[in-house]
């Protein structure tokens, strides 16, 4: 069995935020990247609990973006991916990722294509669903618990206010959230085996981007506390009410 993980960069949530170009451009000077966290908490790690049952599955991970994401994918081969693929690309629009992505899945002939929900730093949650759309797959959506049997996985995904049931078979795009899996920590041997895994260059297929970004904004600064006597309880209401709008 073949597993594709989508893989990709995020900054790290301690990481000061700021813009650059009049508000056009991500300012990433001193930010921390790291893994982000849905890819490698649940997609990974449940793609490498697979092959933990199966030892003939092999797990491939992708990414779209510059050399500065190598560090990023490194760590994703040292948790236990057996090789990578970098599309030499850097685009912030979804249909322009998923299309790379989708190129070399279809190469690949991959089983699953394993992506997390989301991405912390965009949360558009639109990669999957383009994927399977793309390479002509069916696609489970929040999926919290996947299992296996041969050519057909049972996979729970979150609904609003319950979880649902699918059997598909492979091959599948699923994208991951919390329940599928539990974080796991790279140990030495696998940090010191990712420095020889391979890891692949490949430059982007021709796909249109059809999205860009105008300009981005901050969040509004938080405005000062206001403290009320103890015995004021009738401004305390009004405040609630006229302000706060929490009553």
């Amino acid at each position: 069995m073949k597993i594709l993980v989508c893989v990709s960069k995020t900054p790290d949530t301690t990481s000061k935020i700021a813009f650059t170009n009049g508000n056009t451009k991500f300012d990433d000077a001193g930010v921390q990247w790291i893994i982000n966290p849905y890819d490698e908490w649940y997609s990974l790690v449940r793609a490498i609990e697979l092959k933990e049952k199966d030892a003939t599955t092999t797990i491939h991970l992708i990414t779209v973006g510059d050399a500065s994401a190598e560090p990023v994918i490194r760590k994703a081969l040292a948790l236990g991916g057996d090789e990578a693929i970098r599309v030499n690309a850097e685009s912030n629009d979804s249909y322009y990722i998923a299309a790379q992505i989708a190129e070399i899945a279809k190469q690949g002939a991959y089983d699953i294509v394993f992506t997390g929900k989301e991405t912390l730093d965009y949360n558009g949650s639109s990669i999957g669903g383009m994927v399977a759309e793309l390479i002509d797959a069916p696609y489970i959506s929040l999926a919290t618990k996947f299992d296996l049997n041969g050519t057909t996985a049972t996979i729970n995904r979150e609904i609003e206010g319950g979880e649902e049931v699918n059997e598909v078979a492979l091959p599948v795009v699923v994208s991951c959230q919390k329940g599928v899996a539990e974080q796991r920590i790279p140990n030495m041997r696998g940090i010191m085996a990712a420095r020889t895994k391979p890891l692949k260059v490949v430059e982007a297929t021709a796909a249109d981007t059809l999205t860009s970004i105008v300009t981005y904004e901050l969040p509004p600064a938080k405005a000062g506390v206001k403290l009320v006597d103890a015995d004021n309880v009738e401004e305390l209401v009004r405040l609630l009410h006229e302000e706060a709008k929490a009553i």
